[in-house]
């Protein structure tokens, strides 16, 4: 099949979980195109990174025409966000495949479980606990800002910038957490704010990838046009689908691309190991 279908049925199929999961549908980018396209994460990381900045950009635009995306914040964190997400985006072309893909699936093992615990709780009717130091003034719906709210919400952009640009991932998975502690924001604008920061901490990626020399414009763009249908398609199929359930499902999901991604880079290792062997006894031998 040719590369660019292959590429616009990945991004299709990445839009489709991002709309029905929020943030943690990107993660499964750089994964599925290893798989399918043969690419490292180094390779990877900015495809995936330029499909997060479309999609997550058009939820954020959605949330600040409905006046819920906290833009301050948002501006704060990913202003964070873009000061370490070149050393990650660095750091990707240092290291060798597989620590890459260790931590990668250390990520998504803590993105399911997380998952899954959160989809637990809003089945047993469970409210997540939310506190300071972020506190919303209700007599204006915005933040009371203090110093140990920015620190921490910076902290939390810089963590996942460094990510972003290491793994490609956009960072939802710090990012939602973090809003969720630090601030007392209800859940729609936390997503929204999020995606206002993945918009940009995305962005930002893909121009310092491009200026590294490491983007594939002829895959990444039919793979982004791609999730972006996608994400339309997921958005209007969440409304009669469980979101607790799609979550969970989503899971185990990633657990199962966790546990792939490790066997199919133990099998590359052992492949490479078996030829490094046979060339030396072949030395040997002459």
């Amino acid at each position: 099949m040719d590369l660019t279908l292959i590429g616009i049925a990945l991004g299709i199929f990445v839009g489709v979980l991002l709309g029905l999961t929020g943030a943690g549908g990107a993660i499964l980018s750089v994964p599925l195109l290893g798989f399918f396209l043969h690419l490292t994460v180094a390779e990877a990381a900015p495809i995936g990174l330029l499909a997060v900045s479309l999609s997550a950009g058009l939820g954020a635009y959605l949330g600040l025409r409905s006046k819920i995306m906290r833009y301050k914040a948002a501006m704060l964190i990913a202003s964070a966000g873009l000061l370490l997400s070149p050393i990650g985006i660095w750091l990707a072309h240092q290291l060798p495949n597989w620590p890459l893909v260790l931590i990668f699936c250390l990520v998504l093992l803590l993105v399911s479980r997380n998952m899954w615990r959160q989809a637990k709780r809003e089945l047993a009717g469970i409210d997540d606990e939310l506190g300071p130091p972020c506190l919303l003034d209700q007599t204006i719906g915005k933040l009371t800002w203090t110093l140990p709210c920015a620190r921490a919400l910076a902290m939390s952009g810089a963590l996942a910038g460094f990510f972003s640009g290491l793994l490609g991932v956009g960072g939802g998975f710090i990012i939602v957490p973090a809003l969720r502690k630090f601030t007392d924001l209800p859940m729609k604008s936390i997503v929204a704010t999020s995606l206002g920061v993945l918009t940009i901490v995305s962005f930002g990626g893909v121009l310092f990838s491009n200026l590294y020399g490491s983007m594939n414009w002829s895959l990444a763009v039919p793979f982004a046009c791609g999730s972006v249908v996608g994400l339309l398609i997921g958005r209007q199929a969440i409304k009669s689908i469980s979101g607790p359930r799609v979550q969970q499902a989503f899971a185990i999901f990633a657990l199962l691309i966790a546990v792939a991604m490790m066997r199919s880079e133990e099998h590359t290792s052992e492949l490479q190991s078996q030829s490094t062997i046979s060339y030396a006894v072949f030395c040997l031998k002459k």
